[in-house]
């Protein structure tokens, strides 16, 4: 989660969601040094968001799709969490307001 809290690598992320891609496309795709972005794409890699591999001269990533998945359980689990204490509070609320009636 620490990973895709920084708007750089959620990017990363939607750029590799599209398809694999050399480094230096990632890189040409911000207005921050190539180095800046290396550490970005290393921390995706290190929490297993993406991977690498070599291309000739070129370093290609890859986003890993299982990673992604484990987000978006957690975020529907967390949701539905919440989902149902709306439904209790809207309940009690309208338990209040019919007595008050």
């Amino acid at each position: 989660m620490a990973a895709l809290a920084d708007p750089t690598r959620r990017r990363i992320v939607e750029l590799l969601a599209d398809g694999d891609m050399p480094a230096g496309e990632l890189a040409a795709q911000f207005d921050v040094s190539g180095p800046a972005i290396s550490r970005h794409l290393r921390v995706l890699r290190e929490v297993g968001v993406a991977s690498y591999k070599r291309d000739a001269q070129r370093w290609v990533y890859a986003l890993n799709p299982e990673s992604i998945s484990e987000v978006d359980r957690w975020m529907r689990d967390t949701l539905l969490r919440w989902q149902k204490r709306f439904d209790a509070l809207g309940d009690h609320l309208d338990r209040m307001e019919e007595e008050g009636k």
